[in-house]
């Protein structure tokens, strides 16, 4: 059910109960989590977090894949569209909301914009009529890059949970 893509140096395909510990190592780390909910996320919440990714494709036929390297097989971090009800203004309602994450190791490789220019070609080529969005906090530089390289422009400032938030639209 869940398409596998494939770019140049990335596979992007469903999720496995067996990637818990990788996707722990990465939600666990600090640095990956200091502008994603500030704090790092336990191996209780990154299961659910995987059961959320599986469940999202089979209740709206989108979702998140996960990113492994070609060349060693290696998963390097989460990527796709959701739909998360979140309370926030704007409303995201009816919007594909687009997300990423990638480990540490990863970083700086060129790998997050790959893998988002893989994953948008996807949105667009089955969800053309609906508005791609992201939430970004203004102090992650590398992921807002990441959004502008791949046509996302700056749409709203908000406040999610208490920080600020600047909300992306392509």
């Amino acid at each position: 059910m869940v398409p596998v893509i494939e770019t140049a140096r990335l596979r992007l395909r469903a999720h496995r109960a067996d990637d818990h510990a990788e996707c722990l190592a990465i939600w666990s780390d600090p640095e990956v989590t200091r502008y994603i909910g500030g704090r790092p996320f336990t191996s209780e919440e990154v299961w659910k977090r995987l059961l959320q990714y599986i469940g999202l494709w089979s209740l709206l036929g989108y979702g998140y894949w996960a990113v492994e390297e070609k060349s060693t097989g290696r998963y390097i971090g989460d990527i796709g569209f959701a739909d998360f009800k979140r309370e926030l203004e704007p409303s995201l309602h009816g919007m594909l909301e687009f997300g990423w994450v990638l480990a540490p190791h990863a970083h700086g490789q060129g790998y997050a914009s790959e893998a988002v220019a893989a994953a948008v070609a996807w949105g667009e080529q089955h969800f053309s009529t609906l508005r791609a969005v992201c939430i970004i906090s203004p102090e992650n530089a590398p992921s807002i890059r990441v959004a502008e390289k791949a046509g996302f422009q700056r749409w709203q400032d908000t406040t999610y949970h208490g920080s600020p938030t600047i909300v992306f639209s392509r």
